[in-house]
């Protein structure tokens, strides 16, 4: 039988981390009950909050986070025959993201796949890579999440009175920050553990955008969309998500046990990126959703979320890698990952037994 292992992980997120404090200097403060329900202190942001100027690009962070992840794996760039990155964030519409970070590792060729789907798209890449590797078309899978969203924060509140800016477009900035992580899968001939199964769903067909980035694409002429006070601007439905992000994370907690074919009181850890926020809790709480399922789970949810804020598609890569650097995460251990996404209300989850030993140092 062949087991597709987690062999290692990569993060990084550029810059110096920039204080809740430091974000109401730039855009004015939020009431208290709505800061302490956000629970994030820091964030990274790749640009200069003073100037707005890149100091890196996406590219840059998602390569990063690759060579450390290949660097914690024991291999070299030549070993990797896939490489499947999400972003919502890319340096271009096309090339793709993911031919830059294969440029810059320079392998002249692999298979690649990008992958538009917020916070679902890693865990919706690993069971993608998961079957390329079982079926033996390729052995090693490099999967990233990358997201660069403080270019599109920078036109809130650059030369702008901060107790100007209204109060929704304050709350973007404080979610925010950028990064990128990384996840290296090999196919292992008669090995034990790894990856055990997943499932994914889009279940909001029905439903506005919860997150709609407007601006930069072909919805409308560009010189119509050159008229608009901002070319690119971020709406983010906090009312909404706040109501149906619940759902998404119960559904994809249920749906991923069931086609794991696993209990959930085998499972020893559980990432969600928001799983212990305030706003969350609550509402699981307030929508009758807090299911026994969810309750089996209490004290196993873990995030990085308060530290390394609201980084999309970078989340559950980046979270994983800094829960496994920590010794949060161990050989033995069986994890369940949970991916979800407010744009289109997409969900997706893993289950994975752990192999890896954690990194020295």
């Amino acid at each position: 039988m062949t087991a597709i292992q987690i062999i290692g992980t990569g993060g990084y997120q550029p810059g110096d981390p920039i204080s809740t404090e430091e974000i109401a200097r730039l855009v004015g403060p939020l009431p208290d009950e709505v800061r302490e329900g956000l629970s994030i202190e820091r964030r990274f942001w790749m640009i200069d909050p003073a100037t707005g100027e890149h100091r890196e690009n996406n590219s840059d962070m998602a390569y990063k986070a690759a060579v450390q992840a290949l660097d914690s794996a024991g291999l070299e760039a030549g070993d990797v025959d896939l490489i499947i990155l999400a972003t919502g964030t890319p340096d271009f519409p096309l090339p793709p993201l993911v031919n830059l970070v294969q440029e810059r590792l320079g392998l002249t060729r692999c298979a690649t796949l990008e992958i538009r789907s917020g916070g679902a798209g890693v865990v919706q890449g690993l069971d993608v890579a998961r079957m390329y590797l079982e079926s033996g078309v390729y052995r090693t899978a490099l999967v990233i999440g990358s997201e660069a969203i403080s270019p599109v924060l920078a036109p809130i509140f650059l030369g702008k009175d901060p107790y100007k800016i209204r109060m929704r477009d304050r709350m973007p900035v404080y979610m925010f920050g950028d990064g990128a992580g990384a996840i290296v899968l090999r196919a292992e001939e008669g090995g034990e553990g790894g990856l055990l199964g997943a499932a994914m769903e889009a279940i909001g067909g029905d439903r506005k955008p919860g997150i709609h980035s407007v601006g930069g694409g072909t919805h409308a002429p560009i010189h119509e969309q050159l008229k608009a006070k901002r070319l690119v601007d971020l709406k983010v439905d906090v009312v909404g998500a706040g109501d149906f992000t619940p759902v998404m994370v119960t559904e994809a907690i249920s749906s991923t046990l069931r086609r794991s074919k696993v209990d959930v009181d085998s499972v020893d850890l559980c990432l969600v990126p928001e799983g212990n926020v305030g706003w969350m809790l609550d509402a699981l709480h307030e929508l009758g959703l807090d299911t026994a399922e969810w309750k089996a789970l209490d004290g196993k949810v873990f995030d990085s979320l308060s530290t390394m804020g609201a980084v999309g598609c970078a989340a559950v890569p980046l979270f994983l890698d800094d829960a496994w650097r920590s010794g949060q995460v161990k050989p033995g251990d069986r994890l369940m990952l949970v991916g979800v996404e407010s744009t289109k209300w997409i969900y997706a989850g893993a289950v994975v037994d752990w192999t890896a030993a954690t990194p020295a140092g």
